[in-house]
């Protein structure tokens, strides 16, 4: 078995650092492709409008449900009271991807934001865009 010189060890480690860095930059910041879908849940005998997002249970008090195909988070901050908000990120573009503890998470570079849509930690700068978004019977739809 040969044995290889210093200076090849140290070459090759470099080659072998730099692919890394390489493949790891093509995929840092890339968009999440996969949206959530939410099938709007109906009532006996009701059929939801065809701009409905949600229905009114779907969306929890204090909290909220991300509707990726239609490209809006729905939040209801007390009870009656839904707010329509972009589902993509400020920072970067990438769709948010989680609400918890209070938060809508985007998943590409840790920014969050609370359910009202204004920043509650970085790198995004600016809320999450209003959706217009109204109560019809029981399913919020989009106006």
């Amino acid at each position: 078995m040969e044995e290889l010189s210093r200076r090849q060890v140290i070459a090759a480690s470099g080659a072998v650092v730099a692919v890394g860095a390489v493949a790891g930059c093509s995929v840092y910041g890339k968009k999440k492709t996969e949206e959530p879908s939410v099938t709007v849940a109906t009532s006996a005998g009701q059929s939801a409008p065809a701009n409905a997002v949600a229905s009114k249970s779907q969306v929890p008090v204090g909290s909220g449900l991300i509707v990726g195909d239609k490209g809006v988070v729905v939040t209801q901050l007390t009870e009656g009271d839904f707010k329509g908000l972009s589902s993509t990120c400020t920072h970067a573009g990438c769709t948010v991807s989680e609400i918890s503890d209070n938060l809508i998470h985007c998943p590409c570079h840790g920014s969050a934001f609370n359910l009202d849509g204004t920043v509650a930690n970085g790198p995004a700068a600016k809320p999450l865009p209003a959706k217009k978004v109204s109560v019809s019977g029981d399913f919020v739809v989009l106006d």
